[in-house]
């Protein structure tokens, strides 16, 4: 059974000046399922990403989350809680250790105790092979765990929607795949997840659907087996044969 949808976008546009840089996207994204955002560099992915909850500006358009059109006079902190976001490069706070960058938003945001907070954040970093990452600051982590960290601050904030954008693109070869193991880990007990990634074979194993972005634009939507083996547009032909 179709689950419902979470997210709608409707003739989303954005301009940074005279540069279009998305032109008229409208697309549907249902609740636990993952869609894996692909393309060229310049084409709009991230930008896209970042206007879905707003921390880039739409210039016109509609994005509608669980029915509420985050471009209209709403309260986007309030909806932000429910979408979290994990970056190419962490984001974490260097001058807090690992658990206080987990707590903090959980108890100024959403009010939770520190024993409340701190329990379920050891719940996570044990879930991630990280316990005894606890009280070691950013400097002290590898790349890999400063992304698995970061992934668990988002979902400290127990969010509907989680957004990555190109998430293992600054980590070393090796360090990737403990990322993108995480990343599966979550598709599997069903997080409804946009993911922008270069991982081809990643985002074909764990992908409902494909969107390829050219130019603004979304070139081919398909499902992930029909994306690499019977691509139709001549754009994305021409791009699975470079990077393939």
């Amino acid at each position: 059974m179709e689950g419902n949808n979470i997210i709608q976008v409707r003739n989303l546009c954005k301009s940074f000046g005279n540069l279009n840089v998305l032109n008229d996207i409208s697309a549907d994204f249902k609740e636990k399922k993952v869609v894996s955002i692909i393309g060229p560099s310049g084409g709009g992915k991230s930008t896209f990403l970042r206007c879905l909850n707003l921390l880039e500006m739409p210039t016109s358009g509609k994005i509608i989350f669980n029915g509420v059109d985050l471009c209209s006079n709403v309260d986007i902190n309030v909806q932000r809680q429910k979408i979290g976001m994990v970056f190419q490069h962490f984001n974490l706070f260097n001058n807090m250790n690992v658990m206080k960058n987990l707590t903090i938003a959980p108890m100024r945001i959403k009010g939770k105790s520190k024993e409340e907070a701190e329990e379920k954040a050891i719940g996570f970093l044990k879930r991630m092979g990280l316990e005894d990452k606890a009280n070691a600051y950013p400097a002290q982590l590898s790349g890999g765990q400063k992304q698995r960290i970061a992934i668990v601050r988002s979902l400290m904030m127990e969010p509907e929607l989680m957004l990555f954008d190109e998430p293992t693109s600054a980590l070393d070869p090796e360090m990737i795949g403990e990322v993108l193991d995480v990343i599966k880990q979550l598709a599997y007990e069903g997080m409804t997840m946009l993911i922008v990634t270069h991982e081809m074979r990643f985002a074909r194993e764990v992908s409902d659907r494909i969107l390829f972005l050219d130019g603004g634009r979304i070139d081919e939507d398909r499902t992930a087996d029909e994306f690499f083996d019977d691509p139709h547009s001549p754009r994305l032909i021409s791009f699975l044969q470079k990077v393939l």
